[in-house]
C-alpha cells in the first residue's frame, strides 16, 4: 500500500503526538484569528459558534490526510476543495489563494515549532520533509505560487506574516469566545503557548511578550514523560469536551 507519507517519516512522528498537535493547534488558533481572510470562517457561521472546535477538525483533518494511504489522501483533500468551492459559490466569490498558502504555511510552521519545543530540534532535512508534505497538499489543491523548498518558503513565510495579518474586530472576537470555551486557567495556558511558538510578527500584533510560562516549564514536562506522568498531565489541562479527542491523537 503507497501512503501519503512514509510510515518512518518526521511528519508521522510529529502529527502522532498528541502534545505536538496541541501546539500546532494553538498556533493556529492565534493566526487563524489575525488572518485578514478569517471573514470566510465567519460566512458559515461555524467559527464563531465553536472557534475550537473548527480549529480543532482543521488539525484532524490535516492529520487524517497524513497517516492515509495516497488514495484515501487525495479523496481527503479533493473533498476539502469540494467543500470550500462550495462555499465559495455561495458567497459569489473566490477565497483568494494566499489565503490557502497561509494555511499551509502556518502547518508547516507550527509543525516544526511544536516538535522542536517539546522533542528536539529538527535537522535540515527534517525541515525539508515537512515542507514537502503540505507542498504536496497544496499541489493537489491546484495552489499557485507555491515555493520550490522550505529555504525559498522562509522568505515567502516572512512575506505572508507581514502582509496577511490583522488584529481587528475579527481577532477580538474570536479571542472572547476562546476565553469562553476555555475558561479561565485553560485559556492563559492558550497564550502562554502562543508566546512559545508563534512568529514575532504574530506576538507583536496580538501584544504577546516572548516570555512564556511554557517555555519555562518545557524541561519539567519533558522530565514528566520519561517518567510517564505526562498522561496524567495532559488530562488534568486539556478542556473536557476535547480531552478524549486530544488523547486519542497519541499513535
Amino acid at each position: 500500500m503507497q501512503y501519503f507519507v512514509h510510515k518512518d517519516s518526521i511528519v508521522r512522528q510529529i502529527w502522532g503526538r498528541a502534545d505536538a498537535a496541541l501546539f500546532i493547534f494553538a498556533g493556529s488558533a492565534a493566526e487563524f484569528a489575525l488572518n485578514k481572510a478569517v471573514d470566510w470562517l465567519y460566512f458559515t457561521g461555524r467559527l464563531p459558534a465553536d472557534p475550537l472546535g473548527r480549529l480543532f477538525s482543521t488539525i484532524s483533518y490535516a492529520r487524517q490526510i497524513i497517516f492515509s494511504d495516497e488514495y484515501t489522501a487525495h479523496y481527503a483533500i479533493d473533498k476539502m476543495s469540494s467543500i470550500h468551492s462550495a462555499v465559495e459559490k455561495a458567497r459569489g466569490t473566490q477565497i483568494p489563494d494566499w489565503a490557502y498558502r497561509d494555511v499551509l504555511f502556518m502547518l508547516i510552521h507550527y509543525s516544526i515549532a511544536s516538535y522542536e519545543l517539546l522533542y528536539r530540534k529538527l535537522s535540515d532535512e527534517e525541515k525539508q520533509e515537512v515542507f514537502d508534505v503540505f507542498h504536496r497538499v497544496g499541489s493537489r489543491m491546484n495552489l499557485k505560487e507555491l515555493p520550490a523548498d522550505y529555504n525559498k518558503w522562509l522568505p515567502e513565510r516572512k512575506k505572508h506574516l507581514d502582509e496577511d495579518l490583522y488584529n481587528g474586530y475579527y481577532t477580538a472576537d474570536l479571542y472572547k469566545q476562546y476565553r469562553r470555551q476555555l475558561g479561565p486557567f485553560r485559556y492563559w495556558l492558550l497564550i502562554e503557548g502562543q508566546k512559545s511558538i508563534a512568529p514575532v510578527q504574530v506576538r507583536k500584533l496580538l501584544g504577546l511578550s516572548r516570555v512564556s510560562f511554557v517555555t519555562i516549564a518545557a524541561p519539567f514536562y519533558k522530565l514528566s514523560r520519561r517518567l510517564k506522568l505526562d498522561g496524567y498531565l495532559k488530562s488534568w489541562l486539556l478542556p473536557k469536551d476535547y480531552k478524549k479527542q486530544i488523547m486519542e491523537l497519541d499513535v
